[in-house]
């Protein structure tokens, strides 16, 4: 019998962390569990307290983050929710699927490509938890996010007991 891979030993073979809870910056808690599911509050891709990027997404003059920088954003974003969710219920091997992704990407005038950014987040859903990764999802332009943020990450994910 092959020995199951947890999330939490795929996202160090990513070579990457789940970092300690952000803590929120206004009135709220950064995830709640309603019977079998948990929903984040939106992540913001904030490293050791530090937003990775600030700013507008785009390709024009009006943007001061690049497509592909917020879209490796929307990755950190991801390993902060998770780390809410992980908070929450113990541990990620209780994640039963990822059910649906909101993505928020501030975005300069002209800018369309809100769905490649939010692909960093679904990416690394699907690298993490494979099929059970795989959800509907949202990805919306906005003017502004908080602290000028460039995206912000948001998710509802089933759990078992």
């Amino acid at each position: 019998m092959t020995e199951q891979v947890t999330p939490e030993e795929r996202i160090a073979a990513l070579g990457l962390r789940l970092p300690p809870v952000p803590a929120p910056v206004a009135a709220y808690v950064p995830a709640v569990r309603s019977g079998p599911y948990v929903f984040t509050s939106g992540q913001l891709p904030m490293v050791d307290g530090e937003l990775v990027e600030t700013g507008k997404v785009g390709t024009d003059v009006d943007a001061d983050v690049s497509p592909e920088a917020a879209k490796a954003a929307a990755r950190i974003c991801v390993l902060n929710a998770l780390a809410a969710v992980r908070d929450l219920v113990g541990e990620l091997g209780k994640v039963r699927r990822i059910v649906k992704v909101v993505g928020y990407v501030a975005s300069s005038p002209n800018f369309t490509g809100q769905p490649g950014v939010v692909n960093g987040a679904s990416e690394l859903l699907g690298e993490i938890f494979g099929d059970a990764g795989a959800h509907a999802r949202s990805a919306v332009g906005v003017a502004a996010l908080p602290l000028d943020a460039p995206v912000e990450i948001e998710l509802i994910v089933e759990v078992r007991d």
